[in-house]
């Protein structure tokens, strides 16, 4: 479990790291085009959840947060080394939440700087990066199972016949 909750460490001092240089070194509002028109650095604070929905539901956001932690915490003991592509997207998930956690709680908004404008995405951060590679990982391992539970009803249902 180690290496999972370093992975998660790693991702939460990245995130951290770069959105203290986000706030110490640049305005808010400021942007530094990277790639004129597709991507920009642009200092940017979030008071909702994704695509700013629920704006200033603080105290939600930490609550609903810290239970989701727990519960990632406790599944991956569970998991042990059962399923390592599981456990690693639950790491980077921790991470990511962790992360958004962090600034919550000590700012009361997210600091967003990610800014796609060629594809007009909403402005994001690593944290929000590692949640989505990890949800989608989650998603792709859960749909690649082999389906024991309709295995084990059709089977069933062919002993009736």
């Amino acid at each position: 479990m180690f290496r999972y909750i370093f992975v998660a460490l790693v991702i939460l001092v990245l995130d951290q790291w770069t959105k203290w240089l986000v706030v110490h070194k640049m305005d808010l509002y400021q942007t530094i085009p990277l790639w004129e028109g597709v991507f920009h650095i642009t200092s940017h604070r979030n008071r909702g959840a994704a695509f700013g929905i629920l704006e200033n539901q603080q105290w939600l956001f930490i609550v609903v947060t810290v239970l989701v932690v727990v519960g990632i915490l406790v599944y991956l003991a569970r998991l042990k080394e059962s399923q390592p592509l599981m456990s690693w997207s639950l790491a980077l998930i921790l991470g990511g939440a962790v992360g958004n956690l962090l600034d919550r709680i000590r700012l009361g908004e997210v600091v967003d700087f990610l800014d796609f404008r060629w594809i007009h995405y909403p402005i994001f951060n690593v944290a929000d990066s590692a949640i989505v590679i990890g949800v989608g990982i989650m998603l792709l391992y859960t749909l690649r199972q082999p389906r024991e539970k309709d295995d084990h009803l059709t089977k069933g249902v062919e002993d009736l016949r």
